[in-house]
């Protein structure tokens, strides 16, 4: 790690107070424990120093694979620690996992078991499952979405997002555990704070085609805010025609935010670029 940081800083002070970053330990239940490798959990240069290790021990080199390597087309989307790369010919992609984990173990590193696989995936699989009849291909979950290849109103291809099961579940949990501890504050302080809440996950799960799984959470929430508000008051005040004048007013609608693949990709890359 100092040496790749090396490569880009001169100042040896700057690379010393890092090398303290990496041995300062961590704390748990009070008790220090000290880092004979690798980046302390949660330290705040951890993610920084993370994606300086990955730009040597991935990017370059996958870059280079592509060129001298790969027989066909290759994509490589890469965020933090989590990456997905997708190749035209599936022995390229055989080939290619084997090699990157050769290159990983040269970096004292290794992919998850779990979560490393080799799927079929994108438009000529999508058109051969359709011509032959088969079934649905496998999708992936990478950054909060899962993936999965359909088609759109026209009855072209489109590979599709939606917001990840496990995600949506997770922030549930967390807004129901926020009303609760806010069970008693006034009305319309705790309408402010979910609408905040509710339109901050709007504007990174906004993608096409994920309003379904917005929707379900949107219906959710007014649930969990029902009970909360029925606990709390025992009185016939709040009736449906109320609590649905409070919920439209603090609980958004969601629509789509994003653009479509189409229009980004031509925006960024100005056209079908095979290095994209």
């Amino acid at each position: 790690m100092i040496k790749f940081l090396e490569h880009r800083i001169g100042d040896r002070r700057v690379t010393r107070l890092i090398q303290k970053w990496l041995k300062v330990g961590t704390l748990e239940d009070g008790e220090r424990l000290e880092s004979n490798m690798g980046t302390p959990q949660g330290a705040v240069a951890s993610p920084l120093l993370a994606n300086v290790y990955l730009h040597y021990a991935f990017d370059l080199w996958a870059e280079v694979w592509r060129e001298k390597v790969a027989q066909g087309d290759m994509i490589t989307v890469r965020y933090a620690d989590d990456l997905v790369v997708g190749f035209q010919h599936e022995s390229d992609a055989r080939r290619f996992l084997k090699e990157f984990q050769e290159r990983l173990a040269k970096f004292g590193l290794e992919v998850h078991p779990e979560k490393t696989r080799l799927i079929e995936f994108g438009r000529a699989a999508w058109a051969k499952r359709k011509r032959q009849g088969e079934g649905k291909l496998n999708t992936f979950t990478f950054l909060g979405f899962t993936h999965y290849c359909g088609e759109n109103s026209k009855g072209y291809f489109q590979v599709w997002r939606e917001t990840a099961g496990k995600r949506m579940t997770a922030k549930l949990q967390q807004i129901k555990q926020e009303l609760r501890r806010r069970m008693h504050d006034p009305l319309p302080d705790v309408g402010k704070w979910l609408k905040q809440v509710v339109q901050g996950y709007y504007r990174y799960h906004a993608v096409p085609g994920n309003l379904r799984r917005l929707s379900l959470l949107r219906e959710r929430v007014r649930r969990m805010w029902r009970q909360v508000l029925r606990r709390r008051s025992q009185t016939s005040r709040l009736t449906w025609e109320r609590l649905d004048k409070i919920f439209d007013r603090w609980i958004p609608v969601p629509r789509t935010l994003h653009p479509y693949p189409s229009v980004r990709f031509d925006a960024r890359i100005q056209g079908r670029s095979r290095m994209r």
